[in-house]
């Protein structure tokens, strides 16, 4: 047990025991499941040494979300027009998540978990991302024994609002519609 952890009373450990029991049983439940899985390539964390796609992989980005993060091309244009609107937020989150699933040592991975927190999710965080409470909620209590998975709930959810607000604007944008002609 973690120094931390050992300072704090006896009531709020066993609280927080239950709590995980809880929630594990919640997960276990079919109708309460959660996909998890996101797709990701290691092409989405270094938009740098852009190559233009062609046109038919350009044009594949309308409808995958997945297919324009996968190319580093794509990911640069996205992520420029996300800043020129003032809503990087959340694909920097997203790519924040890739990061850290990388991470192999526990205390590296408790300080960029609690880095990412800090930064996206907590209330008034800087570049906050607009995820519902009960999506907070399950975050902040992965977050008592961060894992490679602790932010995928939270993840999964920016992904779907990204494909489902950022990508039409994006594909709409000036920016896709110059590259596709």
């Amino acid at each position: 047990m973690c120094k931390g952890l050992a300072s704090l009373p006896h009531s709020c450990l066993e609280r927080a025991k239950e709590i995980k029991i809880k929630f594990g049983i919640l997960l276990q439940k079919p109708e309460c499941a959660v996909d998890l899985v996101i797709p990701y390539t290691e092409k989405a964390e270094k938009p740098a040494k852009t190559q233009k796609p062609s046109l038919d992989k350009a044009l594949q980005w309308r409808d995958s979300l997945d297919k324009l993060l996968q190319n580093n091309y794509g990911l640069a244009s996205f992520k420029s027009f996300l800043k020129s609107e003032f809503s990087e937020e959340n694909l920097e989150f997203w790519m924040a998540c890739e990061d850290y699933k990388k991470i192999k040592s526990p205390v590296k991975m408790a300080e960029k978990a609690k880095k990412i927190y800090e930064e996206f999710i907590q209330a008034e965080a800087p570049k906050e991302v607009n995820i519902d409470h009960f999506t907070k909620d399950i975050t902040v209590k992965n977050l008592v024994e961060p894992s490679p998975s602790s932010f995928d709930v939270a993840q999964k959810r920016i992904h779907a609002l990204m494909e489902k607000d950022s990508l039409p604007r994006f594909v709409r944008s000036g920016f896709y519609q110059e590259f596709i002609k």
